[in-house]
């Protein structure tokens, strides 16, 4: 049996299967896994550069500094726009 046959099978023999596919997520969710997406990037920079501190200087301390202001802006624009809040 080909795959599609095969999917097509699982999709009949399961009504609720078909409506589960076509529900709608809130945007919300999506939201929510953007910014932890930016903010896990965040510290994915944060750690190498807390490492590497000494090497870069003055330069790279002002460097992160305004990264990690561009970052609070976006934060407080989404918390202002009401993204984090739940009903």
């Amino acid at each position: 049996m080909t795959r599609a046959k095969l999917a097509h099978a699982a999709v009949q023999s399961n009504p609720t299967l078909l409506r589960d596919l076509t529900k709608r997520f809130d945007v919300r969710f999506y939201l929510v896994a953007i910014l932890f997406i930016i903010f896990d990037l965040e510290v994915a920079f944060l750690f190498p550069w807390a490492v590497s501190l000494g090497d870069i200087g003055v330069f790279g301390f002002w460097s992160m500094l305004v990264f990690l202001a561009v970052l609070t802006v976006g934060f407080i624009y989404e918390w202002k726009k009401g993204a984090l809040e739940w009903e």
